[in-house]
């Protein structure tokens, strides 16, 4: 019986094509909502306006593009939906798992996240259920739209004002400054201030930084071949053979830990770290101050600084170098200690989940990782492992071993906030003026950190190894602007340059139970202190480190908020500087940039 081709009514025709166009214009939304869920956050209520369109923009220009494409809107819908269900389901997992959102440079580690997938629970919980409801209440949306036999191209008026509305959108997001000038960052734990999807997106547009003004592959050689001639006739690089290299380099970069007494406005009940006090000016002792990159928060770009010699100063603000711009195989203070025969091992009692630290520092070299659970018999100060419970694991790994060993260990017991209740914890330090609870907690927890400091010193003053310890904070603790005001006398807004670098001020030193010259008020940031050990330690300094030792001589603070010069000048930017301090960070500026982020032109034997 022959087949009769009935022609449906235009009628349904047109409704068809209307409840089609409805369902997709529908799915940027839908797709938005479901993976807000999956990423725990309420899909609305915590995002402002200006969030929600840039959230909206993403996904729109992912579905209009993926049309555009196909010319099957029914495909399209459902391509997308899924594409987004997939990541949502991805994301939820590495949050649930590893206590942050995925961020591109996840995508480097696949291989590894696949062989460690199988040991975890794959339970579904509320939020992933919740997810799966609204994908396949959509999915099933999508079933209703008319079959394309064939692809149907919308009209060219349509198609180009679709085109180049995505277009224009992308290329604002990822070609221009857009994010910075309103203010928008990559949010380093959870999403709730900027949704996954946007979070991903912005991660990916800092992670291109635009090469400084003038650079080029071979004006980065330059640098290097007249930095090593430079090294080879001063003997930079060959003078560290007559300094003694310890047994056991030991780098302790303290949660918070900062010296409060150096504020003039603050008066205190008894004097918070008496012990790190007792050591400025003392035998074998190298103390002063190191400005650090951030203040408040940010440790891994501390961490970034201290062992690479790269400096924020060059970079986006408000990144976080481990998670955009690391990768395998990075030359750093660690790469120079395995050279100089040194077992590595790094240590942070706490989550190993922090800042992409598994990947990074494998990366850079480390021959051991260690994290909280690697603590034995742990004593805690409020919720986190306490500094004294911390310098136990580092006895274990130095007295327990003939092999000279370098440990890079970030504590944990000082992390804020500071309103977290008493466990193991007295109010005993606090300001005389009016403070509030969490002033009080925090002084005191310095106490504790100063006793634990002590404790760590007298353990390596009787042992028979020689071992240099180098100290500091990694930055101040984001105590409230009332705290800061009474510090300063002032409101924050009228200080002077001088006096906001003094909020990214912390203490640090380098102590050897063995005999090294001993230096005071020594001012430097932390992008120069990991070429200073280097130096007190008697490496053998890199072409890179030789360089930077030539910078820290004529600008030996550089940071995100200001330049301090060998004469103590202290200037806002760059452009302040003499023509010769310029060139000196121009050129610093074009290594940094050939270190990170020039794949086709590094210098690898110079780092």
């Amino acid at each position: 019986m022959e087949e009769i081709d009935v022609k449906q009514p235009k009628s349904t025709v047109k409704k068809g094509a209307v409840y089609a166009a409805l369902v997709f214009a529908a799915g940027p939304f839908i797709a938005y909502a479901f993976v807000e869920v999956m990423e725990c956050n309420n899909p609305f209520l915590p995002l402002n306006a200006e969030v929600m369109l840039l959230n909206f923009g993403l996904y729109i220009s992912l579905f209009l593009i993926v049309w555009l494409i196909s010319g099957r809107l029914r495909f399209s819908c459902r391509a997308c939906a899924g594409f987004c269900f997939a990541w949502g389901v991805a994301n939820h997992y590495v949050y649930i798992f590893r206590g942050r959102a995925i961020f591109p440079c996840d995508l480097l580690s696949l291989r590894t996240a696949g062989n460690v997938a199988g040991g975890y629970s794959y339970v579904p919980d509320g939020y992933l259920i919740g997810g799966i409801v609204i994908f396949i209440a959509y999915m099933m949306l999508t079933h209703f739209i008319p079959k394309e036999r064939k692809r149907a191209f919308p009209g060219w008026k349509i198609f180009s004002a679709c085109a180049v509305s995505a277009a224009a959108f992308l290329l604002v997001f990822f070609g221009t400054n857009f994010l910075q000038d309103t203010e928008i960052y990559v949010q380093q734990w959870n999403t709730t201030q900027n949704g996954f999807f946007l979070n991903f997106a912005a991660a990916i547009r800092y992670s291109f930084v635009t090469a400084p003004d003038g650079y080029s592959s071979e004006a980065a050689e330059q640098i290097a071949a007249d930095s090593e001639a430079s090294a080879e006739s001063g003997g930079t690089a060959a003078g560290t053979d007559t300094v003694t290299k310890p047994q056991n380099v030991i780098v302790i970069m303290n949660e918070s830990f900062a010296d409060m007494t150096m504020y003039s406005g603050l008066q205190f009940n008894e004097d918070p770290t008496p012990f790190l006090h007792s050591l400025i000016g003392s035998d074998n002792t190298v103390s002063g101050m190191m400005f650090s990159p951030v203040t408040g928060g940010g440790t891994a770009n501390v961490e970034f600084e201290y062992l690479t010699g790269a400096s924020l100063s060059f970079l986006p603000s408000e990144t976080v170098a481990y998670q955009l711009y690391m990768y395998n195989g990075a030359q750093s203070l660690v790469s120079r200690a395995n050279a100089m025969g040194y077992h590595t091992i790094a240590f942070h009692p706490y989550d190993s989940s922090g800042w992409n630290r598994t990947s990074v520092y494998k990366w850079l070299g480390f021959d051991e990782q260690h994290y909280e659970d690697s603590v034995e018999d742990p004593e805690y100060i409020r919720q986190y492992i306490s500094d004294s419970s911390d310098y136990g694991q580092l006895y274990k790994w130095t007295d327990e071993t003939d092999e000279p060993v370098f440990l890079f260990n970030v504590t944990i017991q000082n992390h804020s906030g500071y309103s977290q209740g008493w466990k193991n914890l007295s109010p005993d330090v606090s300001l005389t003026s009016d403070g509030l609870l969490e002033d009080t907690q925090y002084l005191s927890l310095m106490r504790e950190s100063d006793s634990a400091l002590e404790e760590l010193i007298d353990h390596y003053k009787n042992s028979d190894e020689n071992t240099m310890i180098v100290f500091f904070g990694d930055h101040q603790p984001p105590l409230s602007d009332h705290f800061f005001r009474t510090a300063y006398g002032k409101s924050l807004e009228s200080r002077t340059t001088a006096e906001v670098m003094e909020e990214y001020e912390v203490p640090f030193f380098i102590w050897a139970n063995y005999d090294i010259p001993e230096k005071e008020n020594v001012e430097i940031s932390s992008n120069f202190l990991g070429v200073l050990t280097a130096q007190e330690a008697g490496f053998t300094l890199s072409g890179y480190e030789s360089f930077l030792s030539g910078v820290m001589d004529e600008l030996p603070v550089i940071t995100t908020s200001g330049i301090v010069s060998s004469d103590g000048q202290i200037f806002g930017k760059a452009s302040e500087l003499n023509a010769e301090q310029q060139e000196l960070y121009r050129r610093y500026s074009y290594l940094s940039y050939n270190y990170l982020f020039d794949k086709s032109g590094r210098l690898e034997s110079f780092y």
